[in-house]
């Protein structure tokens, strides 16, 4: 298994995964999985098909959960974080194209049409709710530049250690080639988080120049548990990054969580469920 480091550039921080795994091979760290009772269905978007897992009661507002680079609705399962939160409020999971039981999607597999997908997901179970997104890593990226594109939509955002980029950010060509050979190497050529491990130099550069988040309730927590891996300098400059998301929001929250790594559904799932229902508890 090969170690992906975080990419730090002069103005951009892109935590993207800890290891590079295939699809089907479980974090190492990773307790068993609690098989999550959501109603699964498909939903087509012309092209082709999203699985989707909600658990609907028409609460007031709608609760999508956004993966991460290399992961599928599946990561939401672990400590059952996805039904503590269906206690309360409707929940929809999914799997991006080609990740888990979707089928593959048209290319490129790049922000802009990963949020674009993400309208349908919203469009087929929101009916009309404004939503709450709740995006890791990459899913950080998705959300962000969807809810920029949705301002109408969203009620609030909570980032789990997300990538970040601001004006200015750059990637080199070797670095980005270096990401993709490696998830090439690990799972193939069509597997999904390797067609988006593929368009990250591009990603970066998008996102650097998106602009602010609409203003509503956002917070973010900052995975900080030191491994070895970091310095002490390099998690205060991701801490520092992650807390531009905040940059024109009023109601802006920044959490750092010194006992988790990037894996927070993983490593501190009560940090993560408590202040999911925070942000919720500031809707109502």
């Amino acid at each position: 298994m090969k170690k992906i480091k975080r990419i730090f550039t002069l103005l951009v921080i892109f935590q993207a995964v800890i290891a590079c795994r295939s699809s089907d091979e479980p974090h190492p760290a990773a307790p068993k999985k609690v098989i999550v009772e959501l109603k699964q269905s498909n939903v087509d978007l012309g092209t082709h098909k999203l699985a989707a897992f909600s658990m609907i009661r028409n609460s007031k507002y709608l609760v999508v959960f956004e993966a991460g680079l290399g992961d599928d609705h599946s990561i939401w399962n672990t400590n059952n974080v996805a039904l503590k939160i269906a206690d309360s409020i409707d929940i929809v999971t999914y799997d991006r194209a080609s990740h888990g039981q979707s089928q593959r999607g048209p290319d490129p597999r790049d922000i802009n049409r990963l949020q674009s997908e993400l309208t349908y997901i919203v469009d087929v179970f929101a009916k009309g709710r404004k939503v709450v997104l709740i995006g890791h890593s990459l899913g950080g990226f998705i959300i962000k530049d969807w809810a920029i594109k949705n301002p109408t939509r969203i009620a609030g955002l909570l980032f789990v250690d997300p990538s970040v980029a601001v004006l200015g950010s750059t990637m080199t060509q070797a670095d980005q080639d270096a990401f993709y050979n490696s998830w090439v190497a690990s799972n193939g050529l069509t597997n999904g988080c390797t067609l988006e491990a593929k368009e990250l130099k591009n990603d970066v550069e998008y996102m650097a120049t998106s602009g602010n988040l609409p203003n509503v309730p956002v917070i973010v927590l900052t995975c900080l548990k030191l491994d070895g891996t970091y310095t002490a300098d390099d998690q205060q400059a991701h801490f520092n990054y992650q807390a531009s998301l905040g940059i024109g929001v009023s109601d802006f929250t920044q959490v750092a969580c010194p006992n988790s790594g990037h894996m927070m559904m993983i490593d501190d799932p009560k940090t993560l469920i408590e202040y999911i229902q925070v942000l919720l508890a500031k809707l109502d």
